[in-house]
């Protein structure tokens, strides 16, 4: 089994299991991001408080809206993402490597090495799952509502107050928001919010340049030390997750939220200063309209969330690329062993 596969199922692995934890938080800082309408007093309630709102109105379901499409996003994209790296990082490896022997450098990969091998994964990682995640975005922003109709049949117009207690929610799956955004802009319609989404894998790159630096730190570190050899703990590999994850996410949230704002389901029939045509026509209605507080609604949650889960990644993926090594090299060892006769 090469690496790179290696790396990828663990981090499919990892990333399932953090989005199993930290979903509900997901849900909620998706809903923050979305918010548009100025009149709701929502802004200034917490995190908790949302999550308690979400349970009271539309019942603990609504805190997992989406959740099967993201957990296969997740799959999906930390599969994609850690495959291509490892390849991606084998390469800048060998050509750090190449330059050592001709007197170049001391055969290690440079941080702006592992920024772009991190950017170039990122940026393969959007392109390929970008459908997904438009899914989910609108499944975890749906709130029940009896007068949405299907897709394709237009939008009811309430004449009198419905009677809440007679009508069931129209189903709102997988199915039905794939149709929905199919309706509303053909194939284009699911790579919705591409632009910051590419944008954006400066966040991983930033992360993953930040971990692997620490984690190489911390390595030649322990290298000295008589006790562990080069061994990092669970723990800290936990801990350098969470400030990898930590420093990325300040610095790109902004774009976060424009992502958000596109692949939220938009009614055109509203309000057309929160109706967006594109990346840019969203960045200069936020500002207008909302002022650059817009771009960090909900940015606490987000931290609190991407944090935990980058940091249950980190830890599961090596863990899973422990296990694996130590199974392969047992059978190896067993292989190899001369049997009785």
């Amino acid at each position: 089994m090469s690496e790179a596969l290696i790396n990828g199922l663990a981090g499919a692995g990892g990333g399932i299991i953090a989005q199993l934890i930290t979903y509900p938080l997901q849900t909620v800082n998706t809903r923050q991001q979305t918010e548009r309408d100025p009149k709701k007093d929502t802004k200034n309630l917490g995190t908790l408080e949302r999550m308690c709102q979400v349970v009271k109105e539309e019942g603990w379901e609504r805190l997992y809206g989406g959740l099967m499409p993201s957990l296969v996003g997740s799959a999906a994209s930390q599969g994609v993402y850690y495959y291509f790296y490892q390849i991606f990082r084998n390469k800048a490896e060998a050509a750090a490597l190449k330059q050592k022997k001709m007197g170049i450098g001391d055969g290690s990969v440079g941080m702006l090495s592992s920024l772009l091998v991190a950017a170039l994964s990122g940026c393969v990682n959007v392109l390929l799952t970008n459908p997904i995640w438009v899914v989910v975005t609108r499944m975890q922003t749906h709130k029940k509502d009896i007068n949405r109709t299907p897709p394709g049949q237009g939008l009811l117009v309430a004449t009198e107050p419905p009677i809440l207690s007679a009508v069931e929610p129209l189903p709102y799956g997988t199915g039905h928001v794939i149709q929905e955004i199919y309706d509303e802009a053909g194939v284009r319609g699911f790579w919705k919010g591409v632009l910051p989404t590419l944008i954006m894998v400066s966040n991983p790159s930033i992360q993953f340049m930040l971990y692997e630096s620490m984690l190489t730190k911390l390595k030649k570190r322990r290298a000295g030390s008589k006790k562990d050899g080069n061994g990092v703990a669970a723990l800290e590999i936990f801990l350098l997750g969470a400030l990898a994850k930590l420093g990325a996410t300040v610095v790109t949230y902004p774009l976060l939220v424009v992502k958000a704002r596109l692949q939220a389901r938009q009614d055109k029939t509203g309000d057309r200063r929160h109706h967006y045509k594109g990346t840019w026509d969203a960045i200069i209605k936020m500002i207008r309209y909302e002022g650059f507080y817009g771009f960090y609604k909900g940015m606490g949650t987000k931290i609190v969330q991407s944090v935990l889960a980058a940091a249950v990644l980190f830890m599961t993926k090596e863990e899973l690329v422990k296990g694996v090594h130590y199974l392969l090299a047992k059978d190896a060892a067993n292989a190899v062993k001369p049997k009785n006769l």
